[in-house]
């Protein structure tokens, strides 16, 4: 018997390289040759049920863990790049791209990079910004979609980070005793280990934190809530105390233009977050909360937002919290942050569907909205979201509005306390969503903005519908 349509290669190359193994040694322990490991690892050949249960146990994971869904979110991304009206003559079908996908995934990441520097350079040159017939400043990279995939390729887990901030979380723990906080060790170890004085000051408009290298300050804005404070000094540390780690992981990957600039910001955030929310006292914390945002960003002192950023990358083999989602968008519906464990798709260029609760969090402002979604395929997620502010700690200061969207697969929802109260098993609950309007197949929703890309418009003279792409049809 066969294990699931999902190739699982990329999560067992991902598992082995984090716990520093070669594919000798598995293959030895798992009864195999190291040829057919290496033809797994490339999903070149399926696993069967036994060979399942011997991996999840040697990495200490669930099998269903293990099973992961790299196949479903290129055909996502792919059915979205189809989705343009560049290819709106094409004829393609949601087959045709699934074959791609399922035949060939080499050759279809390689079509969504291509579409992402084609879409850039569109973008660019419709902003007056670029010459496309050959002139000077015609090269522009996705640098942040690049981020994103490299951080999903990595299921956002980063063992080497995570050892670097536990090691210095010790010396900091170490300078200061059991009355002391966590900040005051912070500005101990930053004066003994670099010879930097933190201080707080009045900095320009937009500056959250100033490094003089030739005063040997570390100076954070006063305008700062106190936990965006400790968190931005916790990320000039990671560039600091972790640039062997991040420069490796820079290296392992395949960056350009500005892209290397990028991932060492999200590193160093990572970093932080390991620092100031340490693993094992942080998933002790996931767990015994029941994933209790507020209470849990109370008792590590930081924010909404760190707080469900850390629940992601709780991926430590024989140690993993549950796998979640994480969106962020802004009231204009663009997404600056996108990962998913769950399962769930999330759009990949344009604005996801106005029915996730991640777009009405804005309708009740600093309030935790909870929602079951289903996907058109059917598979049903448990989501919560909030909208936060950010900024506005000065006078006539301007702000920024986003919505945080954080969620699970339907069948880890009871560990969540979100969940209390509700009939997860009442299908009628749920409420239909989709990835975005080019690619979802409902037809009776009234808030479609656009027909799918394989839909044509047509127009009954006899009865008007609420949306004119209802009325669509199949071509």
């Amino acid at each position: 018997m066969l294990a699931s349509e999902p190739r699982i290669g990329s999560r067992v190359q991902r598992l082995r390289r984090g716990k520093r193994v070669s594919q000798a040694d598995l293959a030895g322990a798992l009864g195999i040759s190291a040829s057919y490991l290496n033809l797994i690892e490339h999903n070149r050949r399926r696993i069967t049920v036994p060979l399942l249960m011997k991996l999840a146990a040697y990495f200490g994971i669930e099998p269903g863990e293990l099973v992961e869904n790299d196949e479903s979110r290129l055909v996502g991304d792919l059915m979205e790049l189809f989705g343009d009206e560049l290819f709106a003559e094409s004829g393609l079908t949601s087959q045709d791209v699934r074959d791609l996908a399922a035949s060939n995934p080499s050759a279809g990441r390689a079509v969504v990079r291509l579409f992402d520097q084609y879409r850039a350079l569109r973008d660019a040159r419709q902003r007056g910004e670029v010459d496309l017939g050959g002139g000077e400043g015609g090269e522009f990279h996705p640098a942040t979609d690049a981020v994103s995939d490299f951080i999903q390729e990595n299921a956002n887990y980063f063992p080497t980070l995570e050892d670097a901030a536990e090691r210095v979380r010790r010396d900091i723990d170490a300078s200061a005793d059991a009355y002391d906080s966590f900040e005051y060790g912070l500005r101990t170890y930053l004066f003994n280990v670099f010879g930097l004085q933190w201080r707080t000051a009045s900095l320009p408009a937009g500056v959250a934190r100033r490094y003089d290298a030739e005063r040997r300050e570390l100076i954070t804005a006063d305008t700062q809530a106190p936990e965006t404070a400790v968190f931005a000094v916790a990320h000039q540390l990671g560039l600091m105390a972790a640039a062997p780690q991040i420069d490796a992981l820079i290296a392992s990957g395949s960056f350009s233009a500005d892209a290397p600039v990028l991932m060492r910001n999200a590193l160093a955030s990572y970093f932080a977050a390991a620092l100031v929310m340490p693993y094992e006292p942080f998933l002790k914390a996931c767990r015994e909360t029941r994933y209790d945002i507020e209470r849990i960003e109370r008792r590590f002192r930081t924010s909404f937002e760190q707080v469900c950023h850390r629940m992601t990358t709780l991926q430590k083999p024989g140690a993993s919290g549950i796998p979640l989602h994480l969106v962020r968008t802004d009231i204009a519906g663009n997404i600056s942050k996108r990962f998913s464990l769950s399962g769930i798709r999330i759009s990949r260029h344009s604005g996801a569907c106005p029915r996730w609760n991640v777009y009405s969090a804005f309708l009740s402002p600093e309030r935790i909205n909870v929602q079951i979604s289903q996907m058109p395929e059917g598979q049903r997620y448990f989501c919560i979201a909030r909208s936060i502010t950010k900024g506005g700690h000065r006078h006539h200061a301007p702000r920024r509005h986003l919505s945080i969207g954080l969620g699970c697969h339907i069948a880890h929802a009871p560990a969540m306390v979100y969940s209390d109260g509700m009939n997860l098993s009442d299908i009628a609950q749920a409420v239909p969503i989709g990835v975005g309007c080019r690619i979802c197949p409902r037809m009776d929703c009234e808030q479609r903005a656009h027909p799918p890309s394989d839909y044509r418009f047509t127009l009954d003279v006899t009865d008007m519908a609420e949306s004119i792409y209802a009325q669509a049809r199949l071509v």
